[in-house]
């Protein structure tokens, strides 16, 4: 860190509960740090905390920086905004920024709302300062002070924030036992260097400008320019929380939570719950994941399931005088688990991915392609390709990887994850021989839409992956074991699968066109009815989370369309249709 002695710093966490800002400045403090600026939304200047927050070194600032009537961007807000900004880092003060822009309602990192760091970019972009040291932190809590979000997951709207509420929040915190929380701090980088590093990796303005013509150079340099200015700043803030995501610890309650959803749902016994505990945190820690907690397994997972609360039920049996431990079945039970459970998503999303598209590949037996010519060869990049269109459709569900990184890249190495454990084997050349070369690829190019953004031409042509891996043709383990673990995986991802595919089908029952809150709440309400009902084979699928995130790919894919916030249908051509749903296959 050598010259990086006199640069300001910018603090960047993920979100997860009110007190993220106390607890960041609390440590600061402790290490003899100066306290940073912090960049608080505007539903948090209420009378009282307003002084506190002040106090702490902390400024509000629009949810939304272009928050105008007309909805056209506030010019002289953004200017007001750079100017305090350049002046914080010109007096070398630290700041403080939450790109999530609002807390966690699902416990995985949210996507970025940049919309800050666009402003500190810019601020760079003067030279006004030389450079900033940019930090990303990790903070897991073992329960959450706000206890769960299920009310506004069931789709009752987020009540404001009060004084009133705050003080019952931190009587019932005093009262209560929340368990633990870690902060981890990433190794800070140059935000400078990023910039240039990033910039490399995008088309540069005078590039899409070079063909316009004399009377529109202009304009065009303009429109590019800003184009790219928006990918650039949306490069560095996904960078920022998939580095911040990495860093957050693992809880015994994420754990636990996520082993009695889906592994256990119909309950097990304490002393196999503590075994599988133990397992499942040698596969966390084998994926270079630290651990928030330490200490005799079973003495972990007594803890956390104290700490779970009603959740989870507890009986003892006479029969081997053991206990039996079950996760609560009601609706909101299930959604404060999967709250818990998603902080360990992360972790095994990439694998999930590849176990889904698996089953996908597996059952397209009867369509003519290569697995009915032979059942037990899997095409190495079918199965990646299938992953890759897979990742797109759950992009909104948080950043999976690097922006340097395509998905058809860390889908491959997914898959050499999968070969390296004994899951996937490459079957022998004998074998391979026996099916015609380029059947996979003619049977499956039928199936791709248009143009696929997680792939560009530079891949196909200049990649690493040659031919002789993409003739690759794989065999899926029959062991135990690994069918255990994959449908495991299988399970994790059975949630969103099953949000997704059901609002497929309310799509094409939709008469509209109608605003989108309003379409927003029917399709939340069609979920919610599934569930109780018991048609959903995953109550937690009706996550008002969900609801958002699947709208918005929907819009994103063209098969929905907003015009000034009325839904219209567009197209019934989804990519569900080429999802891997293994709903029958994992149910619990």
């Amino acid at each position: 860190m050598t010259g990086w002695t006199n640069l300001p710093l910018i603090f960047l966490p993920v979100h997860r509960s009110h007190i993220d800002y106390l607890l960041l400045t609390f440590i600061l403090f402790c290490h003899n740090i100066k306290a940073p600026y912090i960049a608080s939304g505007n539903n948090l200047n209420i009378p009282i905390f307003s002084t506190l927050i002040h106090n702490l070194g902390g400024f509000f600032i629009r949810r939304r920086l272009d928050e105008t009537p007309d909805g056209r961007k506030d010019i002289l807000y953004r200017a007001l905004l750079h100017g305090h900004v350049v002046e914080l880092l010109r007096q070398q003060q630290f700041l403080e920024i939450f790109l999530e822009g609002t807390r966690s309602r699902s416990g995985k990192t949210s996507c970025a709302r940049a919309g800050l760091l666009s402003v500190v970019v810019d601020t760079l972009s003067t030279n006004t300062i030389p450079d900033i040291l940019v930090i990303p932190v990790g903070i897991s809590y073992d329960r959450i002070i706000e206890g769960h979000y299920n009310g506004e997951q069931l789709g009752k709207p987020k009540k404001n924030e009060s004084l009133w509420s705050i003080a019952r929040g931190v009587v019932r915190m005093l009262r209560k036992n929340y368990g633990c929380v870690r902060v981890d701090f990433a190794q800070p980088f140059s935000l400078k260097d990023c910039r240039k590093l990033i910039t490399k990796q995008l088309f540069r303005p005078s590039d899409a400008a070079a063909e316009a013509t004399d009377t529109s150079i202009n304009e065009s340099r303009t429109v590019a320019e800003e184009s790219f200015r928006r990918r650039l700043i949306a490069n560095l803030a996904e960078h920022i929380l998939f580095t911040a995501s990495k860093s957050c610890a693992i809880m015994s309650t994420h754990i636990v939570a996520c082993l009695l959803l889906y592994r256990h749902r119909q309950g097990i016994d304490l002393s196999t719950l503590v075994e599988d505990f133990f397992v499942m945190k040698e596969e966390v820690l084998a994926r270079d994941f630290d651990l928030g907690f330490s200490g005799n397994s079973e003495d972990v997972v007594m803890h956390a399931i104290q700490l779970l609360g009603n959740c989870v039920t507890i009986t003892h049996t006479s029969r081997n005088d053991e206990f039996f431990i079950t996760p609560s079945t009601t609706v909101p039970s299930v959604f404060e688990l999967n709250f818990y459970s998603n902080g360990v998503l992360h972790v095994f999303i990439m694998e999930a991915i590849i176990a889904c598209s698996l089953y996908a590949v597996q059952n397209k037996r009867g369509s003519g392609g290569p697995a009915a010519v032979c059942p037990n060869l899997i095409s190495q990049e079918q199965l990646v390709r299938k992953a890759a269109s897979l990742c797109y459709l759950l992009s909104n569900e948080g950043t999976m990887s690097l922006p340097c990184q395509t998905f058809y890249q860390v889908c491959h190495e997914a898959v050499g994850r999968f070969i390296q454990y004994g899951i996937l084997t490459v079957a022998e050349q004998d074998e391979q021989e026996d099916i015609s070369p380029g059947v996979a690829e003619q049977q499956w190019d039928k199936k791709l839409p248009g143009p696929l953004s997680w792939r560009s031409d530079e891949e196909d042509e200049d990649s690493d992956f040659g031919e002789e891996q993409r003739d690759c043709y794989l065999k899926v383990s029959q062991s135990k074991e690994h069918q255990q673990f994959i449908t495991f995986l299988q399970r994790l991802l059975g949630p969103l699968l099953e949000a997704y595919s059901s609002a497929a089908i309310f799509i094409h029952n939709f008469s509209g066109p109608v605003p989108e809150p309003e379409y927003l709440q029917k399709l939340h309400k069609y979920l919610i009815t599934r569930t109780e009902r018991s048609v959903a084979v995953y109550a937690e699928s009706a996550t008002y989370c969900l609801v958002k995130n699947a709208v918005k790919m929907f819009k994103d894919i063209g098969s929905l369309a907003t015009v000034r916030a009325v839904v219209i249908f567009r197209s019934a051509q989804l990519l569900v249709s080429g999802t891997p749903v293994p709903f029958s296959h994992c149910q619990c």
